[in-house]
């Protein structure tokens, strides 16, 4: 219930953000106009990002004849966790990695890259599946996916802005803006960083809720802790060239690889701290 009442409080600030842009970009008429486009981008992402993120990496659909373990593995997972069996698919990558989309448990997908069946044993892959059928059971590729889109139409509500100070103004009326011109320039600055932090702390702490539905579904916690450290060098080895930071939240792992000072800005929590969480878990401690 913590994690769901602060990803609630964050998406309530995102909505909040978005709205103030609208008001600096164009007055009472800039945010209504802001509030539509906002409910437009949601009922898309609502109804059509699960297919498009699919389609984005060409991944295929697998019957059970073509993947008669994995279905196994995804169906005794699902009797687990009192879940319908999703569709599964095939990422056509050698990046080991896997994430789970659809709006709702009952319209859910799977999708595994050739990378990660190739890489891991499959204890570890059921570490993994574990995980993402969490993901499924807590709805957090609906929530990340809401995140993504309010956090994504903030950034581009704010550069039309910038261009609009650039090019003769914005079409508000300043009288109906308290913050005055100093104060719509550092909105239109500051507002965009803060939809990126807000949307790393969603999927951030969903990740970590992720872990510890997952090793519980599966039984070990250690099959996905194994499978964690596995997954941090093959993403290493074999980057995902094709990943769109748009959609890297998806992922069990960042395919987006970061160091030093980048790692802040990473949708993901430290590895090393999953795996001693799953680690504290397999011992009693957590």
């Amino acid at each position: 219930m913590g994690n769901q009442l602060r990803t609630l409080f964050f998406l309530s600030i995102l909505t909040a953000l978005f709205v103030l842009i609208g008001d600096a970009l164009g007055g009472r008429t800039g945010m209504v106009f802001a509030l539509i486009l906002a409910g437009v981008m949601n009922f898309m992402a609502y109804w059509f990002s699960d297919k498009i993120v699919l389609a984005m990496y060409r991944a295929k659909e697998v019957s059970e004849a073509e993947a008669p373990q994995l279905y196994a593995i995804v169906r005794e997972l699902c009797q687990r966790a009192g879940l319908p069996m999703p569709k599964l698919y095939i990422i056509p990558t050698q990046t080991p990695n896997a994430f789970a989309t659809g709006r709702n448990p009952q319209h859910a997908a799977v999708a595994v890259t050739e990378g990660i069946l190739q890489l891991l044993s499959w204890d570890e892959l059921k570490g993994v599946l574990g995980h993402e059928l969490a993901h499924v059971k807590h709805r957090d590729i609906l929530i990340q996916s809401i995140a993504a889109t309010v956090a994504g139409a903030i950034v581009m509500l704010a550069r039309l802005g910038q261009w609009a100070l650039i090019f003769g103004g914005l079409g508000g009326d300043d009288r109906d803006n308290p913050l005055g011109a100093i104060g719509t320039i550092l909105i239109l600055i500051m507002a965009p960083i803060a939809a990126l932090l807000i949307q790393m702390a969603i999927s951030r702490s969903r990740e970590y809720y992720a872990d510890e539905g997952g090793a519980r579904f599966c039984g070990q916690p250690l099959y996905l802790a194994n499978a964690l450290r596995k997954l941090a060098h093959g993403v290493k080895a074999a980057p995902m060239k094709e990943a769109n930071p748009a959609t890297a939240h998806m992922f069990i792992v960042n395919p987006l690889k970061g160091s030093g000072v980048f790692s802040l800005f990473s949708t993901h929590p430290p590895l090393e701290k999953r795996i001693a969480r799953l680690e504290a878990m397999a011992r009693g401690a957590l």
